[in-house]
């Protein structure tokens, strides 16, 4: 059978020249001392200067992942950063370097997957250098690496066409998958993405700016960016206005963490005549910016846009605020996270009606099947996950909860299914556990 691997998988396998030198890492100690290890000194020292890594790390905290001999952990700390290093085995090389610096770096044993639940924080810097192919889930690795950066992370991977990669860079982004030895001759080589594709997964994680900063060999880095860069001193038009907020996934101001796929629904209005486009939109939910998945202009000057919520957000209130690439930022609307229900005192309904004809108190299935009406007494933080609108007992879809307007009262739009039976019925709102007084309806 004809030998298709690839010569770039097979140029990966190092194995008998790291075993030949003992270390992946050079170092060189104050005492003049040098360890000449697989990596020299001078690529490593290009590697690093590569990235955008401020000279003065004073106050800053570093994460390195799959630190190895540990190279990149004890430069960052010499530049004066508080510096965590993990591995998934201990490396005895490592420690060597530890003992002989003095050095303060916190070195930790666990396993990549263990890290959310480390209770480490956020790091203004992370490294995640030639760590990504390693893993059996990159996408969900990247959106873990990108939890715990405050600032920019630094992801450098093996790719498939490092020399290559601007002949083809419109294509649909593509993955290599390796079931056993096919990458480097080693069983925990996962994958060969394109450059494109490190991008884009990098993108797909919740980084809001990734630069690819280099591209040679068989590697490719980015520096994937938690903020946007800062608006402009110059704003080329009056920036949009932030009108409503909600969860896309289930209507109200409330998301959780937890979930993996919560989305920000924005409705906002832009000058008129203004072209928008997607990647001009800048989203902030509290210090961290996010992507535009999907726009919409309605009209002249309204406009919805979907966004992911930012993964690494502290349970609480966080402002959301909007602008486009050339102007200044939108008011502010909050959003919770991670916020319990709160028990309501008293629900109270009124000015129930047909949600097309606004006919009082009957709602017309010819007419689509959609009731408004007005709810007070319900907490800031809302959801429909905490609420149930019901017709007798049948729950109705909710489509819509909107903000608290004058008097305390809240727009709520549901759905009756099409199947309810024409007539009267009574009408109640649950939240948490609390009803409002039940009202008739009729549908027609």
């Amino acid at each position: 059978m004809k030998n298709t691997t690839r010569e770039s998988a097979r140029g990966l396998d190092f194995s008998e020249d790291l075993l030949a030198k003992g270390w992946y890492h050079s170092f060189e100690f104050p005492d003049g001392t040098v360890i000449d290890g697989y990596m020299s000194l001078a690529a490593q020292k290009e590697r690093y200067s590569r990235y955008p890594i401020s000279d003065n790390l004073s106050g800053k905290r570093v994460l390195d992942i799959g630190a190895w001999d540990g190279w990149f952990s004890f430069e960052a700390e010499r530049h004066g950063a508080a510096v965590t290093a993990i591995d998934c085995v201990e490396i005895p090389t490592f420690l060597q370097v530890h003992r002989r610096l003095g050095s303060k770096v916190d070195y930790r044993v666990l396993d990549f997957y263990e890290l959310p639940a480390a209770g480490f924080g956020k790091f203004d810097v992370v490294f995640f250098l030639g760590v990504l192919y390693h893993l059996r889930h990159p996408l969900l690795a990247l959106e873990i690496v990108c939890g715990l950066t405050a600032d920019v992370a630094i992801v450098e991977s093996f790719v498939i066409d490092a020399e290559t990669w601007k002949e083809h860079q419109n294509a649909i982004p593509t993955l290599e998958f390796y079931e056993t030895f096919e990458l480097g001759n080693q069983y925990d080589n996962w994958s060969g993405l394109t450059v494109a594709c490190l991008l884009a997964m990098c993108r797909a994680a919740a980084f809001c700016r990734v630069e690819l900063m280099f591209a040679g060999g068989n590697y490719a880095g980015a520096a994937c960016y938690r903020k946007w860069e800062p608006p402009p001193a110059k704003p080329a038009s009056v920036p949009p206005q932030l009108l409503f907020v909600s969860n896309s996934r289930t209507p109200g101001n409330s998301f959780s963490s937890r979930k993996s796929e919560e989305y920000l629904q924005c409705v906002f209005q832009a000058p008129p005549n203004l072209e928008i486009r997607r990647e001009d939109l800048r989203l902030e939910v509290g210090a961290f910016g996010t992507r535009t998945v999907y726009l919409q202009r309605h009209d002249d000057r309204n406009c919805t846009a979907t966004f992911r919520l930012p993964p690494g957000l502290d349970p609480g209130w966080h402002a959301v605020r909007l602008r486009f690439a050339e102007t200044g930022f939108s008011n502010e609307i909050r959003i919770a996270v991670d916020v319990p229900a709160e028990r309501p005192g008293q629900l109270v309904v009124k000015d129930l009606s047909d949600g097309m004809s606004w006919d009082r108190d009957q709602i017309s299935m010819a007419g689509g099947g959609f009731v408004s009406f007005w709810v007070s007494g319900l907490p800031e933080n809302r959801s429909a996950l905490d609420m149930r609108v019901l017709l007798g007992e049948i729950p109705l879809q909710i489509i819509w909860i909107g903000p608290t307007e004058t008097g305390g009262y809240c727009q709520i739009n549901a759905k009756v299914p099409p199947d309810v039976a024409k007539g009267s019925h009574d009408f109640r709102v649950q939240y948490a556990g609390v009803s409002s007084e039940p009202q008739v309806v009729r549908v027609l």
